[in-house]
């Protein structure tokens, strides 16, 4: 009797191991010999360069990456920002928090969330967010003009604003972003 129950237990794992292993999605797990991290590298680059100019090839190319790859965090992210760019808020969210996980010494997902968290209307989820990003990457400029623009838009300026307005106004990625922060930092 127990030799039929081990002999039924070894049919049904190797059942299952084939059956794993057969799956075309991108979301099903990788074994790492078949994850091909390059290629996906490659088409998350491509897609990067398309976002703006053609999101339908980006998403496109996108999900070719995470098929050659799963586990590669920045097509999540920027899968995200596509599903952010059309509105699909909770899906953005889900993409960001994916990436988040694969990048965690990374601001750029994290941004990404405040970012979605800001559009769906949780200014204070959105505030602590951006907090985070600065943690894993302190004076990422990026995150701090849109820390700082949240801050002073929503009226919950804190200590860190006034130097996030003083970084802006030497160093903000545009003219328009260093004259913002030197107006309200004459303003406050």
């Amino acid at each position: 009797m127990n030799r039929l129950i081990l002999t039924t237990l070894v049919a049904i794992t190797t059942l299952g191991a084939g059956c794993a292993t057969t799956s075309t999605s991108p979301y099903a797990e990788q074994p790492d010999a078949r994850r091909d991290t390059v290629r996906a590298q490659s088409l998350t680059q491509k897609a990067a360069a398309l976002i703006e100019d053609d999101p339908e090839k980006a998403d496109e190319l996108l999900r070719e990456a995470l098929t050659a790859d799963l586990y590669h965090g920045p097509a999540h992210n920027n899968l995200g920002v596509l599903y952010l760019q059309e509105g699909k808020l909770y899906e953005a969210a889900n993409k960001f928090e994916r990436a988040k996980k694969l990048m965690p010494g990374h601001p750029d997902p994290r941004m990404n969330l405040a970012l979605t968290l800001e559009h769906a209307g949780r200014m204070d989820e959105a505030l602590a967010t951006y907090g985070t990003a600065l943690e894993v990457y302190p004076n990422h400029l990026p995150t701090m003009q849109a820390l700082a623009r949240l801050q002073v838009r929503s009226g919950k300026t804190d200590d860190r604003t006034r130097r996030f307005l003083e970084e802006i106004s030497l160093r903000g990625e545009t003219a328009e972003w260093r004259e913002w922060a030197q107006a309200v930092t004459r303003g406050m």
